[in-house]
């Protein structure tokens, strides 16, 4: 009965894909535009670089151009993330540092770096 839902699967990484990169462009939107709410913090240095990457790189993410090369170096990104922005401040556990979502973007772009853009992409890879 399921074997029959594997057809849709590029179309279910596309949309994986899209909600993925949307979120990613509210973070980066956020530090750089203040919308849809200010960032608390003065954004300057690596949180004006996390600003940048996480809004041009959810653009590409989104329309699926160039989503191989911009999911591995956003996988980087997220894990430094996790590592320099939430174990070095809140301990190593997820729960208590509140890093769980920059694991999970880290492991939904490595995944991407493997599986490319899905269906309805601006370009295959």
């Amino acid at each position: 009965m399921f074997d029959r839902l594997s057809a849709y699967a590029p179309q279910a990484l596309a949309v994986l894909r899209i909600v993925t990169a949307l979120l990613f462009i509210e973070s980066g939107s956020m530090k750089l535009f203040g919308f849809p709410t200010p960032f608390p913090f003065p954004v300057e240095g690596i949180l004006l670089v996390a600003g940048i990457l996480e809004f041009v790189g959810g653009l590409l993410i989104l329309v699926g151009f160039f989503t191989r090369p911009v999911a591995f170096l956003l996988c980087g990104f997220m894990a430094v993330a996790y590592f320099m922005g939430h174990v070095s401040t809140g301990g190593f556990f997820p729960t208590i540092n509140m890093g769980g979502g920059a694991i999970l973007y880290c492991f939904i772009f490595g995944y991407l770096v493997f599986a490319g853009p899905g269906a309805w992409s601006f370009n295959k890879q």
